[in-house]
């Protein structure tokens, strides 16, 4: 099964759900970056939100999602878009601490119960609309369930889940997201935070091999599960060596001729996906000559 997210609404419309498999998407993550378990987790974890909630939005909006802590991470840093994309990545990889109850890794340790999570939109014009709310737990299900209701007004519940091998690879990966529609009855409500509060942890699901439909298809019934949209998700970064030309351009001719000069060659890295781009001399005269 690859990765996809699915779009749905309940309870006649007046519920909207994501679900989403990210499995193949964290696992590409882990091996760029080379995480160890914990921070394996908590990138799972934030990637998972936030490719959902760049699914949100419309046009060509892309999301910035920046989680500061005061854990050993430090920070996480995610970028997705309005078509499944996603890339990301955590300040400091190689943090896996001591497992706390029933073997559940520490992800609120990693993270820290202080900080911010902030979510900065681009759509493409001048001004970009940023929402910031503080951390409360640092398990970030709970943290983004927050940001919704303080930043976007909207009600929500955020299950994300993360299972890692003791060898530091991904099992599985995913999670959902469900938001109460205007007008939704109380009764409803009562009704979701009945089976919200008993429902298996998401992770379980993903291992038992549940699909995004079949984990809505528990949290409701298949009967009152109307399927919107399906789409794929994917770890992709939109880095290239143009790009990084035009960054080296940007830095100017004295610190190109110092660089030709005293070094003879550049060397850089994405952060986003850890590719490295090499620039020998003869290339950085010719950027040399394109500065301005």
């Amino acid at each position: 099964m690859n990765d996809y997210l699915v779009k749905a609404l309940a309870y006649n419309g007046q519920v909207r759900a994501y679900a989403v498999r990210t499995t193949d998407t964290i696992r590409e993550a882990q091996k760029r970056h080379g995480t160890w378990r914990t921070a394996s987790a908590a990138l799972g974890r934030a990637m998972t939100a936030s490719v959902m909630l760049g699914t949100m939005q419309k046009g060509d909006t892309t999301i910035t999602v920046k989680i500061e802590g005061n854990g050993p991470l430090r920070l996480i840093l995610v970028d997705a878009n309005t078509t499944g994309d996603v890339r990301g990545y955590v300040a400091n990889p190689h943090v896996d601490l001591e497992a706390k109850e029933k073997g559940k890794l520490d992800v609120s340790g990693a993270v820290g119960t202080e900080g911010s999570l902030t979510v900065v939109k681009d759509m493409g014009m001048r001004d970009k609309f940023s929402g910031q709310v503080p951390l409360i737990s640092g398990e970030l299900a709970e943290d983004f369930t927050y940001y919704f209701a303080s930043s976007e007004q909207t009600p929500s519940s955020v299950a994300l889940g993360t299972l890692i091998n003791p060898d530091d690879s991904v099992e599985v990966a995913g999670g959902f997201i469900i938001q109460l529609l205007p007008g939704t009855p109380e009764e409803v409500i009562t009704e979701l935070e009945a089976i919200l509060s008993i429902f298996p942890p998401v992770s379980a699901l993903l291992a038992q091999g549940l699909t995004p439909e079949e984990i809505l298809y528990q949290l409701f019934t298949e009967e009152d599960v109307t399927i919107l949209e399906k789409m794929p998700v994917q770890f992709k970064c939109k880095c290239s060596k143009e790009r990084i030309e035009k960054a080296l351009i940007s830095l100017g001719k004295a610190e190109l001729r110092e660089m030709i000069d005293e070094d003879g060659a550049a060397e850089t890295n994405c952060h986003f996906c850890n590719k490295f781009y090499h620039f020998d001399k003869l290339e950085l005269e010719k950027l040399y000559e394109e500065a301005t």
